[in-house]
């Protein structure tokens, strides 16, 4: 949960600079790509220094397919789309909009078979639908309900496409989150690029400003807030009810955008209906933190976790565990017959 929270600060970095640079007439194709483009070297060092590059490239050469699709899923309709909105509302009604992921990942877990839909977790989660719900109303009476739609309609197919892509590739091959974010932002290059050559055609190179803010971003949400929040669903991937609970942490980016809005851009502050929205989202996280804290039954029961199922790529050897030597059944020695004379 501490891994989450943090990982939400960094990315509200997102959300607040990509409103500037939507503000200050940037493209949302440059800020989407460039993040993109601007993560792959710091990457490529920080999973090199940990050692884990070679088995990163040996899992891309051996699923280029999966790679492709699902990071393609994972980061280019997941940011893509939330550039986009950053041209149609404030930052911060952007962030809590994108809290509607907290339910999307529920409903992929169900119907992906892992442990069925908690009850619990679904209806906190529905506390923080209602906070957005309560922050949009408060936006459609100011700017009406289009730009309503131009930010609720792209965030949404982004808030279905990030934990899908995520959760298709968790435990792929063992690779770790620093491996995993470094994979998938290899697999969504052809994207960026392509977007790009589009935003270069369209509207020139980006300005030295956008570049820099890009850059930003890229370290700061893109590298850090990636790899932390990645590290902490690793950590609960098997319990389905307490990795809702860590993907809730993500409903923080909304008072942490809405704070650096206040400073940096100088956003004016919702009314009183966006306020409990943001009541709502924040008290959804608390009571998912409080939820996600408590120890699964398992663990009470003082059975050991599941391991982890490690799926081996083509042309990687699995590592296999010896069959147990079964103990050797003894054999009872015959008895002496005895004859009469």
């Amino acid at each position: 949960m501490v891994l989450g929270v943090v990982a939400a600060a960094c990315f509200a970095s997102s959300f607040v600079l990509n409103r500037m640079m939507s503000t200050a007439g940037g493209s949302w194709m440059w800020t989407a790509s460039l993040r993109y483009l601007f993560m792959l070297a710091p990457m490529v060092v920080l999973v090199a220094v940990r050692g884990g590059l070679g088995g990163t490239l040996r899992s891309l050469r051996a699923r280029p397919g999966t790679w492709l699709l699902w990071s393609t899923v994972g980061f280019g309709l997941f940011y893509a789309p939330l550039a986009w909105a950053s041209t149609a509302g404030a930052g911060w009604l952007v962030a809590s909009t994108w809290q509607l992921t907290l339910v999307a990942g529920l409903i992929i877990g169900a119907l992906g078979g892992h442990g069925g839909l908690p009850v619990r977790t679904l209806v906190v989660s529905l506390l923080i639908v209602l906070g957005v719900a309560l922050a949009q109303v408060a936006h459609a009476e100011e700017t009406g309900w289009g730009a309503v739609v131009r930010v609720v309609a792209p965030v949404l197919v982004a808030a279905f496409a990030y934990p899908l892509g995520n959760r298709r590739l968790l435990g792929v091959d063992g690779l770790d989150g620093f491996q995993r974010t470094l994979a998938m932002t290899v697999g969504s290059l052809p994207l960026w690029l392509v977007m790009a050559a589009t935003a270069w055609a369209t509207d020139g190179p980006p300005s030295g400003g956008q570049t820099l803010q890009s850059a930003i971003v890229a370290l700061a949400s893109g590298v850090v807030a990636t790899t932390l929040f990645f590290r902490a669903t690793d950590l609960v991937r098997h319990r389905p009810d307490t990795l809702g609970a860590v993907e809730a942490t993500q409903a923080a980016e909304v008072p942490f955008t809405l704070l650096g809005e206040a400073l940096l851009i100088g956003v004016a502050a919702p009314d009183v209906a966006g306020w409990a929205g943001l009541a709502l989202i924040v008290a959804g996280l608390c009571a998912h933190a409080l939820g996600g804290a408590l120890p699964a039954r398992r663990r009470t029961t003082g059975e050991p976790p599941l391991p982890g199922p490690v799926v081996p790529a083509r042309g990687l050897a699995p590592e296999l565990t010896p069959e147990p030597t079964p103990a050797p059944v003894p054999v009872e020695e015959p008895r002496a017959v005895r004859t009469s004379d």
